[in-house]
């Protein structure tokens, strides 16, 4: 599995379509938990299991980006739905889908992945062996991906080498838990992180005040 051939992932996980990214920020967000996070580069495959993400809006919204219009930084925010945006934070990156339609500016972050293909390669990418904290962190998961500013902007639903994938979701999934946002300040009733409740490798609380089920 390790080892798997770029022609062969294409076929058995297909990318998820525009359609998907085309609706509410949070919901896509909600729905992308359980789906995989799939990225080719020469030195081999690497995939996993999405396990957090956090819905950022274009509509007020502090938090977002886009809150304040385009930028160079930003531009790929207001592209076509199911669009890449990675930007950079303290020589690091995290990865976002784009949302909506064209020119609104909403994306979701992904937060966490569990590790499922490429381990070794992301074990060494991270100079670590411990399976839990490869891509546990928005910065973990680019690094252990091997995601940078070049896959900013990137067709997620027709590249060659990064795309998300996934039929109906497992029942494995289990339950589905919303919290405020990690590092923003926000009104506690606006809770736009969404995790898998009983997933180790969640990046942030899974226990802490506001914490209530999605559904």
């Amino acid at each position: 599995m390790a080892r798997i051939r770029l022609k062969e992932a294409r076929a058995k996980y297909p990318a998820l379509s525009r359609r998907f990214y085309n609706r509410d920020t949070a919901e896509v967000a909600v729905d992308l938990l359980g789906r995989k996070l799939m990225h080719w580069t020469p030195q081999g495959i690497t995939a996993g299991w999405i396990v957090e993400a956090e819905a950022y809006l274009a509509s007020r919204d502090p938090a977002c980006h886009t809150y304040r219009g385009m930028t160079p930084r930003n531009e790929a925010m207001f592209g076509p739905p199911g669009s890449a945006y990675v930007y950079s934070i303290h020589a690091r990156y995290c990865f976002n889908t784009v949302t909506e339609a064209v020119g609104v500016g909403s994306a979701v972050l992904i937060r966490a992945v569990q590790p499922m293909l490429g381990i070794k390669l992301m074990q060494s990418r991270r100079g670590l062996q411990k399976m839990r904290d490869l891509a546990r962190g928005p910065a973990r998961l680019c690094e252990a991906f091997g995601l940078d500013r070049c896959d900013n902007g990137l067709d997620l639903t027709g590249s060659s080498r990064l795309w998300l994938s996934g039929g109906k979701r497992s029942a494995k999934t289990g339950r589905i838990m919303r919290s405020a946002r990690i590092g923003v300040t926000e009104p506690r009733h606006r809770c736009l992180r969404f995790f898998l409740a009983d997933n180790e490798y969640v990046s942030g609380p899974r226990k802490m005040p506001g914490i209530k089920p999605v559904r």
